[in-house]
């Protein structure tokens, strides 16, 4: 726990001046951590980096990320970046054929899914940056997430019985989830309280409790991955905390979620 307190504190100091500045260095940090996720997912499935998917895979990511951080980045890319993608996927159905099926159809839909999982959450972390009041929005989704996390994690010690998902992760509870959820609203609140979003309290409240759900479901995803490779952790980058898909399972799938729920609702 020592340890894991540490490392969490430590990338904290390191992480929030880039998401304070914005601009093209958080833009940087941002590509860093989805191609390190990337990696981390390919590794799962024994696919290198350095291998002919694994480089297609790390230019799709790009792409991907590029419409949320053009502004930023000191270089251009045509508009015609949907035809550039179908050649990398065509690149990939066709690298079955040259290995004869030691890669297969089976390899190519996993690269492609990892590419999209990986790159719709950190391109809505970059696009949440850099729209109207972003670093606000930035740090709301992510103290609902740390909140869940923790408000899951004491109240599944202090009165957790019923297991939520123990196929997938044996150790979180229901009593765990919904006090995560309680002290994401709390959060939340208090939070719009002090910064005074243009939403009513009503609003506020429904858009945590979804930010929450959303969050531990990413979370589950994340677990069940690492059930099905039969692995520990994504990654060893982070001491006592794993990989980065380990720590940013939750925003993953956060920032698609607020960033579809503040289009409902005019934001």
């Amino acid at each position: 726990m020592k340890q894991r307190i540490v490392t969490g504190v430590i990338a904290l100091i390191l992480f929030i001046p880039f998401v304070i500045y914005g601009q093209l260095p958080f833009s940087i940090v941002v590509y860093l951590l989805a191609t390190v996720g990337l990696y981390e997912l390919l590794k799962m499935h024994k696919i290198n980096w350095h291998s002919a998917p694994g480089l297609i895979a790390i230019a799709l990511l790009w792409l991907i990320l590029y419409p949320a951080a053009n502004e930023d980045l000191p270089f251009t890319i045509p508009n015609s970046t949907a035809q550039i993608i179908l050649v990398f996927v065509l690149g990939l159905l066709a690298y079955t054929v040259l290995l004869k099926n030691k890669f297969t159809f089976d390899d190519v839909g996993f690269v492609l899914l990892a590419v999209f999982y990986v790159g719709m959450g950190f391109f809505y972390l970059l696009q949440t940056r850099s729209g109207l009041d972003g670093l606000a929005y930035v740090f709301f989704a992510f103290l609902l997430i740390w909140s869940t996390d923790t408000g899951a994690y004491f109240t599944g010690r202090a009165i957790g019985k019923k297991k939520l998902w123990p196929e997938i992760s044996p150790n979180k509870t229901i009593e765990g989830a919904i006090g995560g959820i309680i002290l994401a609203v709390v959060v939340g609140v208090v939070f719009h309280l002090l910064y005074q979003f243009p939403y009513s309290i009503a609003s506020i409240i429904v858009i945590s409790i979804l930010v929450s759900i959303f969050g531990q479901i990413g979370d589950l995803v994340e677990s069940a991955f690492k059930r099905h490779y039969d692995i520990k952790d994504s990654g060893k980058i982070l001491p006592g905390h794993g990989g980065i898909l380990d720590r940013f399972d939750s925003a993953i799938f956060v920032f698609p979620v607020l960033h579809l729920i503040l289009q409902l609702i005019g934001g």
